[in-house]
């Protein structure tokens, strides 16, 4: 056994090799201890020297010593061994001299470890042939074997050769069916041409060497499986190079149909060829196709659906028997939302309506025009024979404006706290609960402090933080504002660590952020050193409602109750209360002021001064342009740098453009909601700080920071240019999410009646010039804003917008059309027929003008013919 052990250490596999040979299985096993120590000894040196040299000869004693099956194949593919494995020729031969079912279970373990285990494939197929066991069919076995096939080692003769060799061949190529995700791995070795996978797989099959029906079953099943792109394309290429001929498209309808209606575009669009060739020979009955189109012409792809209606023409046009059956199908392109797509279905029912012999079918072509605009439902009833009824005035369609919801109380027991505070740390900075939890920890360690840190403690033992005696305020960089809180409450920061100066990065750089950082962290900074020293009994500046507004009564309240206590006050604390009040209703705070005056005290005086001064006024504005970049810059505004704590001073200086941008610590995102709430009566001072923010959405494709335009849209506050230019920007985002909160926060301003649509408009067109918004970008929001009935909204929108965009294409030699100019002069004239817009854009006549018929010019007709329909009239 020592001299096992020697040779292992030293390396010398084939000396290791001769000793196995001369070992009984008794005295093997007695090494495993030993060369388990070994191993784990070589844990933290496997990439040394010594590991390289040590490792081979180790694996190899190992696989030859443990006698049990799952032990040996553990031994064998342990990720210890990857770098430095022993060759499977040896692994195969120490091997071979056990039962053969054993070798069997060993092969067939080995097989069933993951991928990444990385089990070479000559060990595993080795096995097989040694032990004549059935071929695994596992992960790891079958992209294995793809490998090997593929490898440049086999470059030998063509690839069908090589298949033609592989004894168990038809097991193997049923595996790839069904296998997930096999799709990156088979796609990267199919190749092209002849030598390719699906090319040699048919030839196979044409040859009988594989079963042809057995190949196409695999392809459609795993394809209406779906998956990911890579392994819907490869299996895809298969079934095209398989070509199915027409009896066994015929067998397979069902399947064509299923894929048609619910897989990937290339594949609908492959199973619907498949079909569309039977129905025009006339084997594909009327009640299938009429299934199939009402599941193509359901699905958003402007190509399907074309494809699909040129289908139905010709159909109807050689047969006009089936249009009973046919034409309801129509009911579903009747509501697409791309208006070209409308109006191809419309022209099949005005051509084949007088084919129509049911009046169900009437009815249901009739209800489904409702979707239409005006001049399209008109149609769609002159050819049905219908009576319409007198047209009803257009009414705009906006959602409710958005009431604000009244922060609950602070949960009144400890444990209750608790809970929340677990709750908030895990899911994130939600603005109402976290002003609500900041004031109950803080009413909670005034009124009860041992109670409350008793039932935080198991909160706080999840948090890196909490086995330290003391931590520093500073550690709580980032968006970690309850947590330092907490640590405060729990006796965790020493007082003398406030003394110094605030370092938290977010704080103190000298990004565009970093004034709305420093104001928010002074107000935590200032809660969490009282708290740990002198709590009072609550905060001033807790908000009233979920937009971070307080109203003014209850402020007086708040401080007509520190001053009967004779409490001092947080000065950031009272400072962000002054600048979350409600000062819009003048009588509402007229009142308020003489009550707080006659508290007789220097924040009731101040808070009396406050509420009379004038409103919120907007700072002058200057845009700024660098490249696509559009952005504002603002200037001073001298009363947020009066009688305010010096953290504050910054949110009244001036916004320039070109502040220091590398040292900005605001990428993650998680301060903006809180941002919000600073300043709830002037989202325009939030938004000019984040415009280079949402600038990225559009222009460098960043995700996230629209996220903030509902909750501005809804403050209190004017809506002025900032928030408009990022409303803008976040319409032409890359991510939907993103152009999905800025049409929220369209409908919200329109609703309110703050939305000022040539403003916005004139600002879309500046930025689709300029390459910062993509045209088929803003074409998906302004569909979706029209999709709610805002149509007469979008219209006034783009009517601002579109000058711009066709100043370039009236000319003698118009410029190239950006993409996804045709949809949105499709989307204008949509909502310019729905709510009865009429008028001039400047520049439209002279495009509709230009000779020609592309979609553009039959967009830009359209409108103008919308647009002047009263005095043609």
């Amino acid at each position: 056994m020592s001299s096992l052990m020697d040779a292992v250490r030293a390396g010398r596999i084939a000396e290791v090799v001769n000793l196995l040979d001369g070992m009984t299985d008794s005295e093997r096993r007695l090494c495993v201890p030993e060369l388990k120590a070994l191993r784990k000894e070589l844990g933290a040196d496997r990439w040394s020297e010594r590991g390289r040299r040590v490792l081979p000869s180790l694996h190899l004693a190992g696989a030859a010593c443990q006698t049990g099956a799952a032990a040996v194949a553990t031994w064998v593919g342990a990720t210890d061994f990857l770098w430095a494995p022993a060759s499977p020729k040896r692994l195969i031969d120490i091997l071979a001299d056990r039962d053969l079912d054993w070798i069997a279970d060993v092969t067939h373990r080995l097989a069933r470890r993951p991928t990444s285990a990385r089990v070479p494939f000559e060990l595993m197929t080795g096995l097989v042939q040694l032990s004549a066991c059935p071929v695994p069919t596992t992960d790891a076995y079958v992209q294995g074997w793809l490998m090997h096939v593929s490898g440049d080692w086999a470059r030998v003769g063509s690839l069908a050769d090589r298949l033609r060799q592989e004894p168990r061949l038809a097991e193997l190529v049923a595996a790839l069916f069904e296998i997930d995700d096999i799709g990156q791995t088979f796609g990267w070795v199919a190749g092209d041409g002849r030598n390719s996978w699906p090319a040699s797989l048919t030839r196979l099959a044409e040859e009988g060497a594989l079963d042809r029906k057995s190949l196409l079953d695999g392809c459609v099943a795993r394809l209406l499986r779906g998956g990911r792109p890579a392994d819907v394309r490869v299996f895809l290429r298969l079934l095209q190079a398989l070509a199915p001929t027409t009896e066994e498209q015929r067998e397979r309808v069902a399947d064509w149909t299923a894929l048609a209606a619910d897989a990937a575009s290339p594949v609908a669009a492959y199973a619907q060829t498949l079909l569309a060739g039977l129905a025009v020979t006339g084997e594909l009955p009327p009640r299938r196709l009429a299934e199939m189109s009402e599941a193509v012409l359901f699905r958003p792809e402007k190509t399907l659906v074309r494809a699909q209606l040129v289908l139905l023409g010709k159909v109807l046009a050689q047969d006009a028997s089936g249009a009973d059956t046919l034409l309801p199908a129509l009911s579903q392109a009747l509501g697409h939302p791309d208006s070209e797509m409308q109006e191809r279905a419309v022209k099949l029912v005005e051509r084949h309506a007088s084919k129509v012999s049911e009046q169900g079918v009437r009815d249901e072509l009739s209800a489904a025009a409702e979707q239409l605009s005006p001049v399209l439902r008109s149609r769609v009833a002159e050819a049905l024979g219908v009576v319409r009824e007198a047209a009803q005035e257009y009414e705009e369609i906006l959602p409710p404006v958005p009431m604000p919801v009244r922060l609950a109380p602070a949960p009144p027991s400890a444990a209750e706290l608790a809970e929340e505070v677990g709750a908030l740390l895990a899911a994130g900075d939600d603005v109402s609960a976290f002003e609500r939890t900041l004031d109950g920890l803080v009413r909670h360690a005034h009124s009860d402090p041992d109670t409350l840190r008793r039932a935080l403690e198991p909160v706080a033992s999840r948090l890196p933080w909490s086995a330290a005696d003391t931590v520093h305020p500073n550690d709580f960089y980032g968006h970690r504002h309850l947590e330092l809180v907490l640590a405060a409450v729990l006796r965790k920061t020493p007082p003398e660590s406030y003394h110094a100066p605030l370092q938290d990065p977010l704080s103190v750089g000298g990004c565009v952020h970093s004034p709305l950082g420093r104001a928010f962290n002074a107000r935590i900074w200032e809660i969490a050193r009282r708290v740990r020293a002198d709590p009072p009994p609550f905060l001033l500046s807790t908000p009233t409602w979920h937009t971070g507004l307080i109203e003014p009564e209850v402020l007086v309240d708040r401080l007509d109750v520190y001053r009967a206590a004779d409490v001092r006050v947080i000065a950031a604390d009272f400072a962000q209360a002054l600048l979350r009040v409600r000062r819009q209703d003048r009588a509402a705070s007229v009142a308020a002021a003489e009550r707080a005056a006659a508290l007789d005290t220097p924040e009731g005086t101040r808070l009396a001064q406050w509420l009379t001064a004038d409103g919120p006024a907007l700072p002058t504005a200057r845009r700024r342009v660098a490249g696509p970049r559009v952005l504002l810059e603002f200037g001073e505004l001298d009363e947020l740098q009066r009688d305010f704590p010096p953290d504050f001073h910054p949110l009244g200086r001036p916004v320039t453009v070109y502040g220091d941008r590398w040292h900005c610590y605001h990428w993650d995102g998680g301060l903006r909601p809180h941002w919000s709430a600073l300043l709830p009566e002037r989202p325009e001072l939030i938004a000019v700080r984040l415009l280079r923010d949402l600038s990225d959405i559009a222009i460098d494709n960043d995700r996230g920071a629209a996220e903030i335009l509902p909750r501005l849209a809804e403050s209190g506050g004017e809506a002025g240019p900032a928030l408009h230019l990022g409303v803008a920007y976040g319409l032409g985002a890359r991510h939907e999410e993103d152009r999905l909160a800025a049409v929220d926060a369209v409908l919200v301003l329109a609703a309110r009646g703050q939305l000022d649509a040539e403003r916005l408009g004139t600002d879309l067109g500046e930025l689709v010039g300029s390459g910062a918004v993509k045209p088929s970008r803003l074409v998906e929001s302004v569909r979706t804003a029209a999709a709610t009935g805002a149509s007469a909204t979008v219209w006034e929108i783009l009517r601002h917008t579109l000058p711009a965009l066709l100043a370039d294409q009236s000319g003698e030699r118009p410029a190239t059309p950006p993409r996804g100019l045709p949809d949105l002069l499709a989307v204008a004239a949509d909502c310019a027929e729905r709510s009865g817009a009429r008028g001039d854009v400047p520049h439209l006549s002279r495009t509709a003008d230009r000779r020609g018929s592309s979609r553009l010019l039959a967009q830009a007709r359209r409108l103008r013919s919308t647009l002047v329909a009263e005095v043609a009239a």
